[in-house]
């Protein structure tokens, strides 16, 4: 039987180990889980807006105690988690806030006699599997419209952010959602699967890599259950040569580096115009000289380790090949520093044969590339199997419009880096993923929009 454990990846120190449980325990969690659900979707929704609306305010209150256990368990610099938690409150609150439009009848306008209205109810328990990049946000993605709606959530957080996976359960709690109507599990992937199986579940959410994805789509599919497939991204950052290259360059290094690059809305491909090439990338090498490693403790600190030293292994990995196969290193470029530190880099002249054209780069590590046109632009960017996020910086709101539609992206931002907001839907296409999350999307995806016909009426 493994375990889910907290090391902090600053130092390699095993800080805490927590046993999975059996499968007989993970029956009763599901069978807690749909006895809850019976009650918890007939709860009125001002009741369950009021839960939401106390785990907000509870983020809030214990922010502070919160950012620590990301920076303990993942390496985030203190200050990007206080950010991080910040963010997850205001999605709770815009679904306790936003409940009654976003769940109201659908009066349709037909053409034969009587009403037609359409329902948006709760379907029964569900399954999220989550990573560990945003233990917070992750979750509250997928649980905030989820519960809102009635639904109830059991959640396999990523092994090595237990006291992350714990901490949610406990807000929740706190907030006053029924016991069962949240459950963490720690528990192996033939768990998911058995859990996925099980016909008391009717839906599973994952956020994680294309090979997870595709396993837990497999058995989602074989047992006819609702799946959502939030997966990697090797986002495009498009410079054209009208664009504002000091804006640009600063924006790059921020959607570059944050979280120490290990994000699937990063911009890990710099797409920049041969006209403003030269300026932008000296701009783009003075910002990174911001960026240089620290202890995630100190609030001052915007990069810290990665996740993992295994972690760092695989990315220097990507680095070394596309090295030993003639890419260039503008910055930095090796490990140097013990643990799972990784500098800032940067690359030049990575061709299609280099395993860093096509994969993604989870940490700090950038790929420029010169491009001559807007059509060059729009096919590099187009030539991978992602297509998660984008951004384009042009000074013309005409070619901004004409990129944005060429794009085969879920997301495209104009003169602005990748970011996220609980009103605005999230996720891709192609080998990034299946469905969206927040917004009024994210509430229909584990939803019955059940058609209710009264020919008298």
């Amino acid at each position: 039987m493994g375990s889910y454990t907290t090391i902090d990846p600053a130092t390699g120190e095993l800080v805490a180990e927590f046993p999975e449980i059996s499968n007989a325990q993970l029956d009763e969690l599901i069978g807690l889980s749909a006895t809850t659900y019976r009650s918890w979707r007939r709860t009125p929704l001002a009741d369950r807006r009021v839960v939401l609306s106390r785990v907000a305010e509870l983020h809030r209150e214990q922010a502070d105690d919160l950012a620590k256990i990301l920076t303990l368990e993942m390496g985030k610099p203190i200050a990007q988690a206080r950010g991080e938690v910040e963010l997850v409150a205001s999605i709770y609150a815009y679904y306790a806030e936003r409940a009654d439009d976003l769940l109201a009848d659908e009066h349709l306008d037909i053409s034969g006699p009587g009403t037609a209205v359409v329902r948006t109810e709760a379907i029964g328990p569900l399954v999220g599997v989550m990573p560990w990049n945003y233990p917070y946000y992750q979750v509250a993605r997928f649980a905030a419209p989820n519960l809102v709606l009635g639904n109830t959530i059991i959640l396999k957080h990523a092994r090595n952010c237990p006291q992350s996976a714990l901490a949610v359960q406990r807000i929740l709690s706190e907030a006053g959602l029924p016991d069962g109507g949240y459950l963490n599990a720690f528990i192996s992937s033939d768990q998911v699967a058995l859990a996925i199986a099980d016909p008391r579940v009717q839906g599973v959410s994952l956020t994680g890599s294309e090979r997870a994805g595709s396993a837990v789509g497999e058995v989602a599919g074989r047992h006819m259950k609702k799946c959502v497939l939030e997966l990697g991204g090797s986002d495009p950052f498009i410079v054209l040569d009208d664009a504002d290259v000091d804006a640009a360059a600063g924006a790059a290094a921020v959607g570059r580096y944050a979280n120490g690059g290990q994000a699937c809305t990063a911009s890990k491909r710099l797409l920049v115009h041969t006209d403003v090439y030269d300026e932008f990338v000296s701009k783009f090498i003075a910002a990174t000289e911001g960026w240089a490693p620290g202890e995630p403790t100190d609030p001052e600190t915007m990069l810290g380790p990665l996740s993992s030293e295994s972690a760092a292994d695989e990315l220097d990995g990507l680095v070394v090949d596309a090295v030993d196969q003639g890419a260039e290193v503008l910055v930095d470029g090796f490990r140097r520093r013990s643990g799972a530190f990784y500098p800032p880099t940067v690359l030049t002249a990575v061709t299609p044969d280099m395993r860093a054209y096509a994969e993604e780069l989870f940490g700090p590590v950038a790929v420029v590339h010169r491009i001559g046109s807007v059509k060059e632009a729009i096919d590099l960017a187009n030539d991978s199997p992602f297509g998660l996020s984008s951004s384009v910086f042009t000074g013309d709101p005409d070619t901004a419009a004409h990129v944005a539609a060429e794009l085969e992206t879920g997301m495209v931002w104009i003169n602005s880096t990748s970011r996220s907001a609980p009103d605005l839907p999230f996720g891709g296409v192609k080998a990034s993923g299946i469905g969206r999350e927040l917004a009024r999307f994210g509430i229909d995806e584990f939803a019955n929009k059940k058609l209710v016909r009264n020919t008298k009426g």
